[in-house]
This record gives C-alpha cells, sequence and structure tokens, in this order.
C-alpha cells in the first residue's frame, strides 16, 4: 500500500513540475522555407508552443558589431504565431534575438541567426 502511494505522489509531483517549467517555445519559423530577400523589407513568422504576450515581449535585429535594432511585430492569424517585421537589409549576417513573454508569464529568450544573399 505505501508503495502504490509513494508511486502516486510522485506522477503527481511530476505532473505539476511540468506546468511549472511551461515555456514559450518555437516550433516552426518562416526562414527554414523563405529565405529573406536582399534590399527589399520582408517578414519573418514565428509559431510558438503557447499564446503570447506580445505587448511584453521584445524583438531585435542584431547586425554585424553586435548592433541591435528594436523591431515591430503584430500577431499572427494562428495561436501563438507572430509576424516579425524585417527592414530592407544589405546581403550578409543577421541574427533575431527575442525575448517572449508566454500568456502564462513565463520569459524566454533565444536568437535565430540567417543570412540574406
Amino acid at each position: 500500500m505505501k508503495k502504490w502511494i509513494k508511486l502516486i505522489l510522485l506522477v503527481l509531483t511530476l505532473g505539476q513540475a511540468t506546468l511549472v517549467i511551461a515555456h514559450a517555445v518555437v516550433t516552426d519559423y518562416s526562414l527554414k522555407v523563405t529565405p529573406i530577400r536582399a534590399n527589399q523589407p520582408d517578414n519573418i513568422e514565428l509559431t510558438f508552443n503557447s499564446k503570447i504576450e506580445l505587448g511584453l515581449s521584445q524583438i531585435f535585429l542584431v547586425r554585424k558589431g553586435d548592433k541591435h535594432e528594436l523591431l515591430q511585430a503584430e500577431t499572427g492569424s494562428k495561436q501563438g504565431q507572430i509576424i516579425i517585421h524585417i527592414p530592407a537589409l544589405e546581403p550578409g549576417d543577421y541574427a533575431i534575438r527575442f525575448k517572449i513573454f508566454a500568456a502564462d508569464g513565463h520569459l524566454t529568450e533565444d536568437v535565430i541567426h540567417f543570412s540574406v544573399s
């Protein structure tokens, strides 16, 4: 009997732990399929596994020399999707650095590197 109680408590504890460590994770992004074209404005779509509080989030374009530029974004048509507006870029290497707040209040920070050619 004690063995079953311990097992049940373990399962309940593990179940609670997964709720506590929930974060917004990128599940898909448009750069996988559609590269950014040189010298013309474009958009990057990011899809997360949870709802996003876009008003509390920050998204930066990182240029050579670690220069950060705050970008504008809007909510996409799907839950957890955001559309980032990218200015016209010259050929080169760049990154998108983001600090995203999930609707559950957790902060996720990540970087996605890409090239423009």
